[in-house]
């Protein structure tokens, strides 16, 4: 707690409500940034931000206990982005015990990047009824 009863803020914390900013476009970082880089950069700054938010609400869900789904990658395409030196994906993927497919933009680690045919898992997204998140092969890094 700071004199004033103001509690100061993580590096981490800072960094993540400027990213939040600059992915809304508001404050001056935001406008800044929608300033320089022009609509179409802009959005596709947008998208990685946002990728990189649905990773952690994934590891932060199956850290909580949230039920993970099996599912196999029928197809992965690189979107050419990276994020923290991580790519940005475009998944395919088949939840066991159903024909249905789910396509979904994620984060994957450059060290752990899945396959066609390889079982991953999926978690429900609370922000999106009847929506999945990626969550990983569920190996622990």
């Amino acid at each position: 707690m700071g004199i004033f009863g103001k509690r100061r803020q993580t590096r981490e914390e800072r960094a993540a409500e400027i990213a939040g900013k600059v992915a809304g476009g508001k404050g001056f970082y935001g406008r800044a940034t929608r300033a320089f880089l022009g609509n179409e950069d802009f959005t596709r700054l947008q998208q990685s931000i946002g990728a990189y938010n649905s990773g952690l609400d994934a590891r932060q869900l199956v850290a909580m206990g949230a039920p993970t789904i099996p599912a196999v990658v029928v197809s992965i395409s690189d979107t050419g982005k990276l994020v923290n030196y991580d790519p940005v994906v475009d998944l395919i993927l088949q939840p066991s015990g159903t024909t249905d497919r789910i396509a979904l933009q994620t984060i994957v680690s450059k060290l752990r990047i899945p396959r066609t045919g390889d079982q991953v898992l999926l978690v429900s997204d609370p922000a999106r009824p009847g929506g999945y998140l990626y969550a990983g092969d569920g190996v622990a890094p």
